[in-house]
């Protein structure tokens, strides 16, 4: 999920929360896990050398330095078997003026973070690269750290499961069903990659860094990741940004079907720049009309399927919508999705391509380059053990159906993807541990930056994180579609994380920021 600190796409948001649970975990795990943290305080360090392959799409900054942590597979079982977490720093190029490191984390699930430092140091000011080392991780399971694999491929790899033009889930459930039992076939281990053991390992870089305290910076998913943290870690956080947010009270099921919501609400922004160029679009010159005309695409290209020319793949509506939920986290792509939707639509009328038709499905189809030693289903891998590892799922066929039937007659632009089935329904292995509850317990030291318009976290997400976290953080909120916050524009957004990050100032009151200057 093209991007700026993260990779061209970013996986779904699924599983269901279970309250008393959620709540046994909050009483025991952080109790415990501030306990280790205490005691392990000076057992971990990090030899610091050269890096692995970079991640393809990005242009790894030379400073950037890499290293290992080993941490327990199994923290229950912290003498028992061990992996590796790979690690990366670029320094302060002004380290007199140093005061910690920022963990940073591209969210995904699944996505590899090794080398967002490299983009991090782009974006940020002077003013925050004097103060703070960057560090980067791939989190366990992903990219270099213990890469996980079940081996899946053709539709069993797929995190976009739309439903059959007829509303059917069939195909689905066998594809869920096949991904579930090839995870299975891993044995154990699975189960304990996980965002709670995540965030352990997260408490082991800091261990290794040598500091009481470590900064954050975690969008979409990492959002998430970052709560956790904060609740199983309190006193062991710093400053700690989310951008991007998720309600860590849904996760994983109910989170996903607010992307509903979400595609309501983004849609309009492409919608507009279509009909804006409607001479040349040709779906129409208001964003009604388009809305009709997109809608109307998709069913047609789910009953007829539209040939690219000179290839062997044709156009089909879910790669219609699959492409446009891509497309819409930034609004640097909305002109490019325009654009493929004409392109898409001349295919399905049977038009040859023009040669701008070819250039953005070309640009839209590229591939991303393998990368060495990464499993090829390594990010979907890790996406269903940390979506279904983290809580339990419902394991009713009958109810997925149902609420996609639903969701698909009152959300037609996702047409009931939200609410599809996936592995977790048949998932082998229980969640090893209850969900941790992320509570305001702690200092006033997050700040949360929420775009209004976002299909990928929805706002309503963002407002369940806020009040999750209650006094412990304040609220960014910004009239901007799109999924990335920060250095997209909002001059108010901007200044009001440097001034958190340089000077730990939090506005007293929610900050709402008015649409960036186009």
């Amino acid at each position: 999920m093209s991007s700026k600190r993260s990779r061209a796409r970013l996986w779904a948001l699924v599983a269901m929360s279970t309250g008393l649970l959620a709540s046994m975990a909050a009483c025991g795990s952080a109790v415990s896990d501030a306990a280790v943290s205490a005691t392990n305080a000076t057992q971990y360090f990090i030899n610091w050398g050269k890096c692995p392959a970079v991640t393809p799409g990005i242009t790894r900054n030379p400073k950037e330095k890499c290293g290992t942590v080993t941490v327990p597979l199994n923290y229950q079982q912290p003498g028992g078997k061990a992996i590796s977490i790979e690690v990366s720093e670029i320094a302060t190029a002004k380290p007199g003026q140093k005061r910690g490191y920022l963990l940073v984390n591209p969210g995904g699930p699944g996505l590899q973070g090794l080398d967002t430092p490299s983009t991090t140091a782009q974006e940020l000011p002077a003013s925050v690269l004097d103060e703070y080392d960057l560090i980067g991780f791939d989190p366990r399971g992903v990219g270099y750290s213990t890469p996980m694999s079940c081996g899946l491929s053709g539709s069993d790899a797929s995190v976009f499961s739309f439903p059959a033009a007829d509303g059917s889930i069939s195909a689905n459930v066998v594809s869920a069903r096949a991904a579930a039992s090839a995870c299975a076939k891993i044995g154990n281990e699975l189960q304990y990659f996980n965002t709670a053991d995540t965030a352990r390992d997260m408490d082991r870089i800091r261990q290794a860094l040598g500091v009481p305290k470590i900064s954050y910076w975690g969008q979409s998913y990492g959002t998430y990741l970052g709560a956790v943290y904060a609740s199983l870690f309190p006193k062991n956080t710093d400053r700690m940004i989310l951008e991007g947010v998720v309600d860590p009270t849904e996760v994983w099921q109910q989170d996903m079907a607010l992307w509903n919501q979400g595609m309501d609400q983004r849609f309009p922004d492409a919608a507009a720049v279509a009909a804006a160029d409607s001479a040349d679009v040709g779906l129409g010159s208001t964003v009604a009309q388009v809305t009709a005309s997109y809608i109307r695409l998709g069913d047609e290209l789910d009953a007829k399927p539209a040939p690219v020319p000179g290839t062997s793949e044709s156009i089909t509506g879910t790669d219609l919508r699959t492409v446009t939920y891509e497309l819409l986290l930034h609004n640097t792509t909305l002109t490019t999705l325009a654009g493929f939707w004409k392109a898409a639509a001349d295919l399905e009328a049977g038009k040859t391509p023009t040669a701008a038709d070819q250039i953005v499905l070309q640009q839209v189809f590229a591939s991303t380059p393998a990368q060495p030693g990464v499993p090829a289903d390594n990010q979907v891998t890790m996406t269903w053990a940390l979506f279904c590892g983290d809580a339990a799922w419902s394991r009713s066929v009958n109810s997925y159906a149902t609420a996609t039937a639903a969701a698909r007659a009152e959300y037609p632009l996702a047409d009931g993807m939200p609410d599809e089935i996936t592995p977790c329904a048949f998932w082998s292995k229980a969640p090893a541990e209850p969900a941790v509850t992320v509570t305001s317990a702690g200092p006033r030291d997050i700040l949360v930056l929420q775009n209004k318009r976002d299909n990928a976290t929805p706002y309503a997400g963002a407002l369940g994180m806020d009040k999750a976290l209650g006094s412990r953080a304040g609220f960014v909120s910004v009239d901007n579609g799109g999924h990335y916050v920060y250095d997209v524009g909002s001059t108010c957004a901007d200044q009001a994380a440097n001034l958190f990050l340089t000077k730990g100032i939090i506005s007293g009151k929610p900050l709402s920021c008015p649409a960036p200057a186009s």
